[in-house]
């Protein structure tokens, strides 16, 4: 094989792994989105100011649903109680927590049709987000193909067969962030 087809194969590998990074994200961040379940990675994105250091709410407690609705907050030290309901308070979530000085509960509220339209809002948000990362890759590949092939390093025809593999690979996980999409459309139009 020869260098140029080996340079090749590897921007197509980077741009695979990329991709998938993208996609990724893109899970992650569309598990965070509330719907009508509860679910724990709902608090991921909470950070509560513990002594001073902003940390992450998992590193603090123990995060459970126990119920359909229902989310209990078991902080490792009892005395970040006030700081974890005070960040969940500020937080973007509309949730209100109770304790009873040892146990958060957070009980998620039936969401109405108009909260559901605009979490499904959101999420499109959040997936052509996705979708425009995955294209900046395909372009960066695509613009790094194009100077090797003036600079003579590729031929036109193995520019054109390595923009083909692009293509696949951008398709591919463009439609894999649109069934993420689908799923959690679904499950937040739910009853």
């Amino acid at each position: 094989m020869s260098a140029p087809q080996t340079d090749v194969k590897g921007m197509l590998a980077d741009a695979k792994g990329r991709m998938e990074k993208s996609v990724e994200a893109c899970a992650h961040e569309l598990s965070t989105i509330r719907t009508g379940r509860a679910n724990p990675a709902l608090l991921d994105r909470i950070t509560v100011d513990y002594y001073g250091a902003p940390t992450p709410l998992r590193q603090l407690a123990n995060v459970s649903a126990p119920e359909a609705r229902l989310l209990t907050i078991q902080p490792y030290d009892r005395s970040a109680i006030q700081a974890i309901e005070r960040a969940i308070n500020e937080s973007d979530l509309g949730l209100t927590p109770s304790n009873d000085g040892n146990l958060i509960r957070l009980v998620l509220p039936e969401l109405t049709q108009e909260r559901r339209q605009e979490l499904v809002k959101v999420v499109k948000g959040i997936a052509e987000e996705a979708k425009v990362a995955v294209r900046n890759v395909r372009r960066d590949v695509l613009h790094a193909l194009r100077e090797r092939k003036q600079a003579g390093e590729l031929s036109e025809d193995d520019e054109r067969h390595a923009e083909g593999e692009l293509q696949k690979l951008t398709d591919r996980y463009t439609g894999e962030i649109d069934q993420l999409l689908k799923r959690k459309e679904a499950e937040i139009l739910e009853r």
